[in-house]
């Protein structure tokens, strides 16, 4: 049986390890372009620093993740059969009233596990992530698991370049391979704290409806925003996504026996050079060098993939050595913060 230990409000693990990654992107379009195509304003993207954005022209966010997942299971050639696959989205996934994950496990893995779609928003990479390692470590042997992620953002129900001021998404599919047997990485720890006072920055004062963009179209989370932070004020909003970063970051490098200091990359979403200043760079004194953001801002905001397709980019980079420690950082709406603490063992395989 796998040791696992349960921290504050996190756990770690002393078995429990990452066997592959998988990415796959669409060509990306460059912020000029999408300029001379009337798509956006220089003027409301520059700040965001996103200098590029990867752009699907026809395939749906589970079609992408399916290719990521055929490579990252590809390169875990080795695991145990997997026994869970978990796919986390965002946003529409090309059908009403179906069941994503069938459709990932069908495409992939084509066996009789359980497949279930996990929805937490941009943290529902990471939250599938703990799910599945929950699973893994119930003691039911040995065994492994599939994430994916996939999200494609098009109009005319979302804008990618207006429908969030301040993070601009692109498309792609994600996934992970977690394993009990080895793999490139331990998982050394995964937090996740929750703010559920926070759930109704996406829903605002709009009441409940009875199909999808019944209020506006596309959608515009600036209004809903705007309302929930008229009642509970602009500094209480900011200072409560700051606590919960800061506790999910500490609990969670305190559960690995480590530092924030120590973590040699530190993956965070590609939420626009903005906000990452203002929620990661300043107020936990993270030096942008050592973090994806150069490689985000050329792909932008993946929905629920961008952890794993950041540690994606470092293994393609041949970035990531034995003996380093790797921070992925997830924020979703709800509010929910996840952070996972990972030690590299060995070199990942990479395509």
């Amino acid at each position: 049986m796998v040791a696992v230990d349960f921290g504050e409000a996190g756990v770690r693990f002393d078995e429990l390890y990452l066997a592959s990654t998988g990415t796959w992107l669409p060509p990306r379009m460059e912020l000029a372009e999408a300029e001379r195509r009337g798509l956006c304003e220089r003027r409301a993207v520059w700040a965001t620093g996103v200098t590029s954005v990867c752009v699907s022209q026809s395939e749906s966010g589970p079609e992408m993740a399916v290719r990521a997942a055929r490579e990252a299971l590809a390169r875990a050639d080795a695991v145990p059969e997997v026994r869970l696959v978990l796919h986390a989205s965002t946003y529409f996934q090309g059908h009403d009233l179906w069941p994503v994950a069938s459709f990932v496990q069908r495409e992939t893995v084509g066996n009789r596990c359980p497949a279930f779609e996990v929805r937490q928003m941009s943290n529902g990479g990471l939250a599938a992530l703990e799910l599945a390692a929950g699973h893994l470590t119930a003691g039911r042997g040995h065994g492994s698991a599939l994430v994916t992620t996939g999200d494609r953002f098009a109009l005319p129900g979302y804008d990618r370049w207006r429908s969030d001021p301040g993070t601009v998404c692109g498309d792609g599919g994600t996934a992970a391979v977690l394993t009990t047997t080895g793999g490139f990485a331990r998982i050394r720890a995964v937090v996740t704290i929750a703010d559920h006072g926070m759930e109704r920055i996406a829903r605002g004062d709009d009441p409940f409806a009875d199909e999808p963009f019944a209020r506006r179209k596309p959608i515009d989370l600036s209004v809903t925003r705007a309302a929930y932070v008229r009642d509970a004020g602009l500094d209480s909003v900011l200072e409560r996504i700051d606590e919960g970063q800061r506790d999910a970051v500490r609990l969670a490098v305190e559960e690995a026996g480590a530092d924030l200091a120590g973590m040699d990359w530190i993956v965070l979403p590609n939420l626009g050079k903005g906000r990452l200043k203002a929620h990661f760079f300043d107020p936990l004194a993270i030096d942008p060098e050592r973090t994806t953001w150069s490689w985000g801002s050329g792909a932008g905001h993946l929905g629920a993939g961008d952890q794993f397709a950041g540690l994606d980019h470092l293994a393609a980079c041949d970035a990531l050595r034995p003996g380093q420690r790797v921070l992925l950082a997830g924020v979703g709406a709800g509010f929910t913060w996840s952070v996972v603490v990972l030690e590299i063992l060995e070199r990942p395989r990479v395509r």
